[in-house]
């Protein structure tokens, strides 16, 4: 057996940290996004990393408190997939609306049926996905 050679990948230090300002921007943005998505509570938490129900009923009063990571990851990514979504379709209702529709690209699942399924790599590929589509790589 034969072993593919890894090149070394350089970290990119250039980038910077989302702030805490930006942070809970991204949540107030996040809050909206999914009520465009017409999502339940129960699938906004589950794409939040299984956010308790508790928090998540406060960031949708406005009330958003400290926010880790790995959430300020997810809800970076879940910009992505927004922004890629307005580029593929101009009207916003459309791109909306894609997110519920069975795919042959998903196995006849949705993109949000892949999001679902709660990793923060299912959100990654989805926008990988998206990218690939619109032509950004």
């Amino acid at each position: 057996m034969q072993f593919a050679t890894v090149q070394p990948v350089t970290a990119r230090t250039d980038l910077p940290a989302i702030t805490d300002e930006e942070a809970a921007a991204l949540a107030r943005t996040t809050v909206n996004l999914f009520r465009a998505w017409e999502l339940t509570d129960a699938d906004a938490r589950t794409l939040l990393g299984d956010m308790a129900q508790r928090t998540w009923a406060r960031w949708k009063t406005g009330d958003i408190g400290r926010i880790d990571r790995d959430l300020r990851a997810r809800m970076a990514i879940l910009m992505g997939i927004h922004k890629a979504l307005r580029y593929l379709f101009t009207d916003p209702a459309r791109g909306y609306a894609w997110i519920r529709k069975p795919n042959a690209a998903f196995a006849g699942r949705s993109a949000l049926d892949v999001m679902l399924r709660g990793e923060i790599t299912d959100l990654i590929d989805l926008r990988a996905y998206l990218d690939a589509e619109r032509g950004a790589w």
